[in-house]
Order: C-alpha cells, then sequence, then structure tokens
C-alpha cells in the first residue's frame, strides 16, 4: 500500500505537473534542480542541485535537507501555525503531518512541494490489559455554552488563518447571540474564566493555593484546544444552533 504521496510545485500559473509520485513504505524521492540527478526535477535557479529527499516510512515521512544553506519549512496546512524547520545539512528529520507543504527557498520564490501521508495504522484495542477505564485528559461537554465561547475563541485559525488575532470578548458575544440572546459581556467572560479552570490553566477559587494571575488567558486557553484537538473544524456547526435550556 502507499503511503506517501508527492504533488510537485506549481508550474506556471495555477497550473501542476500531472506527475504524481506514490511512495511505498522504504521508498525515497530525491528533488533538486538537476533532472539527471533527482526523481523530482525542480527547475529553479534558486534550488540546489541535490536539494533533498522524502522517505516513506510507514504512516509517516523523513525529510533530508541536502541544501548547504537554505532551511527548509514544513507546515501543517490544517494547523495553527505549526511547523517543522529542518536546517541546512540536517537528514531524516520526521515529519508528523498527514498534510504537509515542504516551503523551498529559491531566489526570492518560496516553492511548495505538497506531500499527502494518507495512511492511518492503528492498535487494536481488543488486546490490551482488561480493567477500569483510563480518566479522559480533558473532560468537556459539547453541549454546554461555555464549548461555544471555546469554538468562537478558535474559529479564526480554525478556519484556515493560523496567525490571525484571537476575536475580543465583544466579538464573541456578537458571534454567540443569535443563538444565545442573553450573551454578554459578563456572560462570555464567566465562561473564559470556568474553562480555565475545567482545563487547569489555573486553579480553581475554593483552592487553598489559587496561583499566580493567568495572563493572556484566551490565548492558553485556544493554543491548549487546538493543540489536543479538543476543538476541531467539525466544531464550528455549534455557533449555528442554540444550547437548549439549563446549558451554561
Amino acid at each position: 500500500m502507499y503511503s506517501i504521496i508527492v504533488v510537485p510545485p506549481p508550474t506556471t500559473g495555477d497550473e501542476r505537473r500531472d506527475t504524481r509520485f506514490r511512495l511505498a513504505p522504504g521508498e525515497r524521492l530525491t528533488f533538486g534542480r538537476s533532472a539527471a540527478d533527482n526523481d523530482l526535477e525542480i527547475p529553479h535557479e534558486g534550488v540546489s542541485r541535490a536539494a533533498g529527499e522524502i522517505r516513506a516510512h510507514g504512516a509517516f515521512w523523513i525529510l533530508s535537507n541536502h541544501s548547504g544553506s537554505q532551511t527548509y519549512v514544513v507546515e501543517n496546512p490544517e494547523g495553527a501555525g505549526e511547523h517543522v524547520k529542518v536546517s541546512p545539512g540536517r537528514l531524516d528529520a520526521p515529519i508528523p503531518f498527514e498534510f504537509s507543504r515542504i516551503v523551498l527557498p529559491a531566489a526570492g520564490d518560496l516553492l511548495p512541494i505538497e506531500v499527502w501521508a494518507p495512511r492511518h495504522d492503528y492498535r487494536d484495542p481488543s488486546g490490551g490489559p482488561t480493567g477500569a477505564t483510563t480518566a479522559p485528559a480533558f473532560s468537556v461537554d459539547r453541549t454546554k455554552r461555555y464549548f461555544a465561547v471555546l469554538v468562537a475563541l478558535c474559529e479564526p485559525r480554525l478556519r484556515g488563518a493560523p496567525h490571525a488575532p484571537l476575536p475580543t470578548v465583544d466579538q464573541v458575544v456578537d458571534r454567540l447571540r443569535p443563538d444565545w440572546p442573553a450573551a454578554s459581556r459578563a456572560s462570555v467572560q464567566w465562561n473564559i474564566d470556568y474553562l480555565a479552570v475545567k482545563l487547569r490553566l489555573k486553579p480553581s477559587p475554593d483552592e487553598a493555593d489559587t496561583g499566580p494571575r493567568l495572563n493572556g488567558k484566551k490565548q492558553s486557553l485556544v493554543s491548549l484546544a487546538l493543540r489536543f484537538d479538543l476543538v476541531r473544524e467539525d466544531d464550528l456547526t455549534v455557533l449555528t444552533r442554540a444550547p437548549g435550556p439549563g446549558e451554561r
């Protein structure tokens, strides 16, 4: 089974090469300016003759940077700014993203190579030990208003703007008011404070040591939620429905 699909950089305009490189585990693909020395030719004067190598390894892949001076950046287009930097000469850097974009700096241009890793391998849960179940790392109820507040905070970055500024409390109020007419600055701020305690970013008020004041509370919440997939793109649907009676 193929585990890696490589999409070459665009040619002219929005056109792409017709070729797709499909790699099975253990196979490799070299790329660079030289057609004679590489599987994938990138005819740009700013690309090294032997620029690098992609090697498939089951459900992930590794990247070697053969350039002597250029750092390559591997972006996760679906992440909130997630990326991996592969320094000049670095060999066998593991890349964990399912959808990736290698960005090659080339004499003022940024050339993208897309790499798809659609293969997913999972452990068979039936073979594990029996006993009490493991407590969840984060317990959130997607029907509660606090979750809608969290989704509204994450919305700009979930919609493909990983570096977008977070919405203000007033903007969150405006976003939620169609489904939550009683939304106000006080109620939204209360939910933000509640989330900070619920997700263990700060101790609860009834604990003896409440710790220092948490600065950047919204930023910490969004970072945690996106990093651990507490909020995903398909959760944006909660912003278009009204919470039921008694929901926070």
